[in-house]
């Protein structure tokens, strides 16, 4: 018990220390400790916090109590409402380093670094075509396993990309690029 709370000590200041009740303190430890006692009983991951594992559990129900006023998106968390306003507000907070660009969230940032280092972390395990972002290899993946889930409503023709079937509606409203 020592031990851990001289971690404690070392990973909070001293005014945030003396907060937590007795009932907190113990369940807060657990992020110091690692342990994880709440468990999904739907899938089975654990959690450190039971707030975690109630946030958890909306992305099994759906649950998205967190709607946008201004266009009716709804999240299931807080925070992701709240970075979604920043959108709305036009307030871009995270700035490239390298050539000014700015952005409202910072995994945009993180995502367009790529464009400057060249980093391409994700590789097809088929083909092992690199990709820069995890959503291109996604849908990279869709040539591998024939999967097209854009289907045309006026012939039927289906698609592995949204940019495919929007190309391929074209022939049928005449409407040139």
């Amino acid at each position: 018990m020592k031990e851990i709370l001289t971690k404690l000590s070392l990973a909070h200041p001293k005014e945030k220390r003396d907060v937590c009740e007795i009932d907190e303190m113990n369940c807060h430890l657990c992020i110091h400790t690692e342990e994880k006692p709440h468990i999904c009983d739907i899938c089975g991951k654990q959690f450190n916090q039971r707030s975690s594992l109630k946030t958890h559990l909306r992305t099994h129900t759906k649950e998205k109590s967190y709607v946008c006023e201004v266009c009716d998106k709804a999240f299931t968390e807080r925070g992701n409402l709240t970075a979604h306003l920043r959108i709305h507000r036009n307030e871009k907070r995270y700035v490239c380093e390298v050539c000014s660009k700015a952005f409202t969230q910072l995994c945009n940032l993180k995502t367009h670094l790529r464009t400057h280092t060249k980093e391409k972390p994700y590789v097809c395990e088929v083909c092992a075509k690199p990709f820069s972002e995890r959503g291109s290899l996604t849908v990279h993946l869709r040539i591998h396993r024939n999967e097209k889930p854009y289907v045309c409503e006026v012939c039927g023709k289906a698609f592995a990309h949204s940019s495919y079937i929007r190309m391929h509606l074209r022939t049928h409203t005449k409407e040139k690029p």
